[in-house]
């Protein structure tokens, strides 16, 4: 615990929590960075920082959604939360603090669902962020701040954040099943167009989104005749393929909400 003088953006009265969210690529591992902030009884700012261990396989966004997650239930048990007025949440995720009312008001309405019917990504995560606000019984009220800039919290729970990622336990929060790409281009959403097409693809990625039942697929152009040879996209389908493997498949023809219908044969390696 550390006790220090008021800083900005600090609310008098409410529980004030700073999350960051870091995630590395080689390998990919993520950790979280959470810090508590409230004014004593006798008028002074204590500080208060969680160390949590981070995650395998995570990606930033994933990172960022599971430290308010953490955050908040740890505040459940380390705080006795009627002694604040509010919760405030302050975080430099634009992907969180721009989203978290849509998903109250919105996707937990829609079975998770944008609406052009695409998949909300990290569903669980989000449905969990909504139970656990609730449980608290405070109004909760997730701000924006601008990353490592001018806010010393921001800056501590960023450390805090990349220390967790350095020192991940054996856990992760999907299984999501990689293999190498062949191309070297980087994944580029909408860079493949919907048309109805038959295409030949291969899957780099592939895991299961649980809340709408479906899966979720990284892949590759391979057809050289294709303009889209050798793009890297985002798609969905019920259909059940394999990371590594290739295959002649038709798409649909809504570049919001891509699917593929079809699984014509797998391209067997020669």
């Amino acid at each position: 615990m550390v006790i220090k003088s008021m800083s900005p953006n600090i609310i008098e009265g409410a529980l004030n929590i700073y999350t960051d969210g870091s995630s590395y690529s080689k390998p990919r591992v993520g950790g979280v960075g959470i810090r508590y902030i409230y004014i004593g009884k006798n008028g002074v700012e204590i500080i208060e920082d969680l160390e949590v261990p981070g995650y395998k396989s995570a990606t930033n966004n994933q990172m960022e959604l599971n430290a308010c997650v953490i955050a908040l239930k740890e505040a459940l048990r380390k705080f006795e939360l009627t002694n604040f007025t509010k919760i405030f949440i302050y975080t430099d995720s634009r992907y969180i603090s721009d989203n978290y009312k849509t998903a109250i008001f919105q996707w937990s309405k829609s079975k998770w669902l944008r609406q052009s019917g695409c998949p909300v990504l990290n569903a669980e995560l989000w449905k969990e962020l909504l139970k656990v606000i609730k449980k608290t019984g405070r109004f909760v009220e997730i701000k924006w701040v601008k990353g490592h800039k001018k806010d010393k919290h921001n800056k501590a729970v960023d450390k805090l954040a990349k220390k967790s990622a350095k020192s991940p336990l054996d856990r992760s929060l999907t299984i999501t099943h990689v293999r190498r790409k062949l191309t070297t281009q980087s994944v580029n959403l909408e860079s493949v167009e919907m048309c109805g097409q038959r295409i030949s693809v291969r899957v780099i990625t592939s895991e299961y989104l649980k809340v709408q039942k479906i899966n979720k697929y990284k892949y590759e152009v391979i057809s050289k005749g294709s303009r889209f040879y050798q793009n890297v996209d985002i798609i969905f389908s019920d259909k059940l393929l394999k990371a590594g493997h290739s295959y002649i498949v038709t798409f649909n023809k809504n570049c919001k909400n891509p699917r593929i219908l079809n699984v014509i044969r797998e391209i067997l390696s020669k």
